[in-house]
């Protein structure tokens, strides 16, 4: 096994997870939706791909729910807020991250709107834990594509059998390992370290 020079981290569903869904559930419930149908909405829905490949901008597919759910702009407000709510950055993980800087080099590769850079560094201040950054708006490629798992490896300059790669879809994790790359599925925090130390043991 090569030597390990690179640990690149996914974003939502591991650094930022949804830990309590009772706003969620709240709102859901206000539109006659269930919490599956709401996460659909926003983050599986035409407009939500289009806006993960940077097609459209993240306020243009928040528009798009605004119409389909018929908010105004005081509502659709309170929809985001509200559908945000719960959500927690890990910053235990975020801590090992940083840790890691020392040896490895550190990288982030997302499926994510326009607006996913700016919420990490000033709304949640962890950018700094990250050498190298990619988020699929910003590139208009998106994971499982191998594309841009590959141009985040040619930009931190190493191989994908020197990569870890942590995310919490086995089809990109799958994705990752086809391409050499050492793909960890995440589930919780303990194991997803567990498993990223056995890996550079």
């Amino acid at each position: 096994m090569a030597a390990i020079k690179a640990v690149i981290w996914d974003v939502g569903g591991v650094l930022l997870r949804a830990e309590d869904e009772t706003t969620k559930t709240a709102l859901a419930s206000r539109y006659e939706l269930t919490l599956k149908e709401l996460y659909r909405l926003v983050f599986y829905g035409e407009s939500a791909q289009q806006a993960t490949l940077g097609v459209i901008s993240e306020r243009a597919h928040w528009a798009n729910i605004a119409a389909i759910l018929h908010l105004n702009e005081q509502e659709l407000a309170d929809f985001e807020r509200d559908f945000w709510a719960g959500d927690s950055l890990d910053m235990d993980l975020i801590s090992f991250i940083r840790s890691l800087k020392k040896n490895y080099k550190t990288g982030l590769l997302s499926n994510a709107w326009d607006g996913a850079r700016k919420a990490l560094s000033e709304i949640y201040h962890c950018m700094d834990a990250f050498d190298y950054s990619i988020f699929s708006a910003e590139v208009c490629l998106a994971k499982p594509d191998p594309a841009i798992y590959m141009k985040l490896i040619e930009m931190m300059s190493v191989l994908p059998e020197e990569a870890i790669f942590v995310d919490d879809l086995q089809e990109n994790v799958a994705a990752a390992n086809r391409l050499g790359i050492h793909g960890v599925q995440f589930f919780t925090s303990a194991q997803a370290k567990q498993d990223v130390q056995r890996l550079l043991a």
